[in-house]
């Protein structure tokens, strides 16, 4: 029985559309210009022929592989892939047995995926052959390596990074893949408005996804149009990159904490955005809760307890409705004045703590609330604050060692200044 038009017959093998459309040349890879481009770092390491070990650090979908498999061809080496998911040494040792015979004659590239889940002993199985140059290691990671690559190994490759798609980037990628497709068909699809726009977007710069969605709409629609609908259906939250262990997460929380910091309310709502989009509930509302002490503090104290109860009523309501009272801390952490000040006392007194200065509590300071504390001359020149005038009293609080140490200095927004001239008149400093 012959196949249906306009698709492979049942007996060919199916190959992705990522697999056929994938570059074979340098000049094909979108979106990797900084070292990849004229002049890039990485084209002169490959145009000299003389590879070294690399990582190959970024996110899914950008090229990573892609480029080994260049890189292998342009330097005639025998490429072997393997996954740190599912391989083991074993793996790596079968390989190896392959070297000097006339399965690998220009030498082997081994491209390793996921190599931040290789262990200890396994990442150390690769250092014998990194060394004497018999294999070249390419590993490929969507971890930052610095957290995950052990150091032997970092210390004898190169890390490259490679940057997420710009839509720019994606959209030359598709429409490649679409002119191929339509190719194959006796009538070519056509596209609505806003189509090509939403899939090149929704992917979040893994072309890798959106040739997949353009793949599945060509499947899906026999005739006529892919209708903006349909590329909705398949793409949808397909732009998130968020994973809760990983550097993503992490560089969201920490571009939240400094939006708020910056002083920039639309920044910061982006990220929160971003936060709540995936699901996640939980970290900014303890990051707004740090902030609003770290960044806010003694600037504007009254943000403490508002904040608090946005971030109380979000966790009572859930999504979606939390994003309401969370966004409107997020939005008055911003737009708040800023103070560090209690962050920077604390600090500089724990500091001095761990080197060892700290010293005996004044005697007058002791407790005196039990007998013959008297007779050990606890409590004995103690001046109680409330007996005097405004409530205050000189003397001397810290220990001897520390006599005069200053950790609290007053910041320069209002209601610091308002105190410090509260204090500076009472103590006579004005």
């Amino acid at each position: 029985m012959p196949s249906p038009p306009n698709t492979p017959s049942m007996s060919s093998p199916y190959r992705p559309l990522a697999d056929e459309v994938r570059p074979l040349e340098l000049d094909q890879v979108v979106g990797q210009e900084h070292i990849l481009g004229p002049g890039g770092i990485l084209r002169r390491v490959v145009e000299s022929g003389q590879v070294p070990n690399m990582i190959f650090y970024g996110p899914s979908g950008v090229g990573k592989s892609t480029v080994a498999s260049i890189i292998a061809r342009q330097t005639n080496r025998t490429l072997h892939k393997l996954n740190a998911t599912t391989a083991g040494i074993a793996d790596i040792k079968e390989i190896i047995a392959e070297l000097d015979t006339f399965l690998a004659p220009g030498g082997v590239l081994l491209y390793l995926d996921e190599i931040q889940y290789f262990n200890k002993k396994q990442q150390q199985s690769l250092l014998e052959f990194m060394e004497n140059g018999k294999i070249t290691l390419i590993a490929s990671t969507t971890e930052n390596p610095y957290f995950y690559v052990f150091g032997a190994v970092l210390s004898r490759a190169t890390v490259f990074e490679f940057k997420p798609l710009t839509p720019d980037a994606v959209r030359l990628a598709v429409e490649r893949a679409i002119d191929l497709l339509n190719q194959r068909r006796d009538n070519p699809l056509s596209l609505e408005d806003g189509v090509l726009d939403h899939i090149v977007n929704a992917c979040g710069g893994d072309v890798r996804k959106a040739l997949n969605a353009i793949e599945l709409l060509f499947t899906a629609t026999a005739e006529g149009a892919i209708t903006l609908a349909d590329a909705q259906a398949v793409s949808q939250r397909s732009a998130m990159r968020y994973d809760r262990d990983g550097d993503e997460h992490y560089d969201i929380l920490s571009a939240f904490q400094k939006s708020i910091r910056g002083s920039d309310p639309d920044a910061a709502i982006h990220y929160l955005a971003r936060l709540l989009e995936a699901g996640d509930l939980i970290s900014p509302c303890r990051r707004m809760l740090v902030t609003a002490a770290e960044d806010i503090g003694l600037a504007h104290p009254q943000v403490l307890p508002i904040v608090k109860a946005c971030v109380d009523m979000a966790r009572e309501i859930g999504l979606p409705e939390a994003r309401i009272p969370l966004a409107n801390a997020v939005i008055l952490l911003a737009t708040s004045p800023k103070s560090n000040t209690g962050d920077s006392a604390i600090s500089r007194a724990m500091a001095d703590i761990q080197a060892g200065k700290h010293g005996d509590v004044p005697d007058h300071l002791k407790d005196s609330h039990y007998a013959g504390a008297a007779k050990m001359g606890r409590g004995l020149t103690y001046e109680y604050p409330h007996a005097y005038p405004n409530r205050y009293v000189k003397q001397q609080y810290l220990p001897d060692r520390l006599k005069d140490t200053v950790y609290y200095e007053y910041g320069e927004n209002k209601t610091e200044q308002a105190a410090k001239r509260y204090w500076d008149g009472i103590k006579g400093e004005a």
